[in-house]
C-alpha cells in the first residue's frame, strides 16, 4: 500500500504506510507514551448513554408500530389485551429509561461528588432496560400469529 507518509515493510512484504496507520490510533494514551488515567472517563459514559438512547428510541418506535398493528387487528385477535398491556408497560418503562439517560448524561462523571449518584441512576438505568428485554421478549411470544408452515403443524 502506497501513501504520502513513510512506508515500512511488513510481516508478508507489503509496505504499509505508517501516517494512514497513525491516524487511526489515539493522539495520547499507553501507545504513544501516556498513561491509561489521561482516558476521559465523563466523554465515555456520554458516547455510551447517547448510544443507548438512540437504541430506546429505535426500540420505542417499533413498539409503537407493534402497538398500532395489534390495535388495526381489533379485539378478535386472541392476545389482544395481553399484548396491548405488555406493550404499553414496556412504552412506559422506555419513557423511564429515557428519562434516566437524560439525566445521567448531563451529569460530570469526573466530579467526586456525582459518581455515587450516577452509579446508583446506572444501575437503576440497567434493570430498567433488562426488564423492557423481558417484556419485549414476552411481547413478540404472545405476538406470533400461527402463518405459513407452523400453521399446517399441530403441536
Amino acid at each position: 500500500m502506497q501513501g504520502m507518509g513513510k512506508t515500512e515493510r511488513g510481516e508478508q512484504g507489503r509496505d504499509i504506510d505508517l501516517t494512514s496507520l497513525r491516524s487511526t490510533m489515539p493522539a495520547s494514551g499507553p501507545l504513544q507514551g501516556g498513561s491509561a488515567s489521561s482516558l476521559n472517563m465523563n466523554l465515555y459514559a456520554t458516547k455510551k448513554t447517547a448510544a443507548e438512547g438512540m437504541l430506546d428510541i429505535a426500540l420505542f418506535l417499533a413498539n409503537i408500530t407493534h402497538m398500532k398493528t395489534v390495535i388495526e387487528q381489533g379485539a378478535g385477535y386472541r392476545y389482544y389485551a395481553a399484548v396491548l398491556t405488555l406493550i404499553s408497560f414496556s412504552l412506559a418503562l422506555q419513557i423511564v429509561a429515557g428519562i434516566l439517560i437524560i439525566i445521567i448524561a448531563r451529569r460530570d462523571l469526573n466530579e467526586e461528588a456525582n459518581q455515587k449518584r450516577l452509579d446508583s441512576l446506572n444501575n437503576t438505568l440497567t434493570i430498567t432496560i433488562f426488564l423492557v428485554f423481558v417484556t419485549n421478549i414476552f411481547i413478540t411470544v404472545f405476538g406470533m400469529e400461527r402463518t405459513g408452515l407452523f400453521a399446517r403443524m399441530h403441536f
